[in-house]
């Protein structure tokens, strides 16, 4: 009896930590981003997400990330600026069209709230890819996951534009992503 009872807690163990799956979506997200051009700032977003989210914040480091967006998609609010940036002097959109993030590791922060994780990953953009890390957040909405975070990024790490009096270097990356139940 005790053989069986054991038998069955450990079932029930396995199907709590078993990984869920998710899809990013555009609908319910925003990849927005923001940089000083002429010391004012100058943001616009990203849409065409794809990829998986492994999340399960039982067993925080079986999760793992694989997301991308298309770079073809930016959008500043301006027809003109939106093509420059999809240029080769900056995204180089047609050769590199996409923008990707993928974990390495995902583990619980030292914040006492709950809902808070860290992320360390690789961030690959116009054919460089560069090591991140950041905290974020995860919310449960219903079956699926809001994953928010932001962090700043080095365009000149990642070969985007060139040296400029005028536009800083410094890029401010803020992610709300909403992971559907797969």
């Amino acid at each position: 009896m005790y053989r069986l009872l054991f038998f069955y807690f450990l079932l029930l163990f396995s199907f709590s930590v078993k990984s869920q799956k998710y899809k990013p979506i555009d609908a319910g997200s925003k990849i927005h981003f923001v940089i000083k051009n002429f010391g004012i700032n100058t943001g616009g977003d990203f849409t065409g997400l794809k990829g998986e989210v492994t999340f399960v914040p039982a067993n925080i480091t079986s999760s793992a990330f694989n997301v991308s967006i298309s770079v073809k998609t930016v959008d500043t609010d301006n027809d003109t600026r939106d093509e420059h940036l999809r240029s080769k002097e900056y995204f180089d959109a047609d050769k590199y069209p996409e923008i990707t993030i993928v974990s390495s590791r995902i583990t619980q922060t030292n914040k006492t709230k709950s809902g808070w994780y860290y992320f360390t990953g690789n961030l690959s953009l116009h054919g460089i890819t560069k090591p991140v890390s950041f905290p974020f957040t995860a919310v449960k909405k219903g079956d699926d996951y809001l994953l928010t975070s932001s962090f700043d990024i080095n365009r000149l790490d990642f070969g985007v534009g060139s040296r400029s009096a005028v536009l800083s270097n410094t890029v401010k990356i803020s992610l709300s992503v909403l992971a559907k139940k797969s």
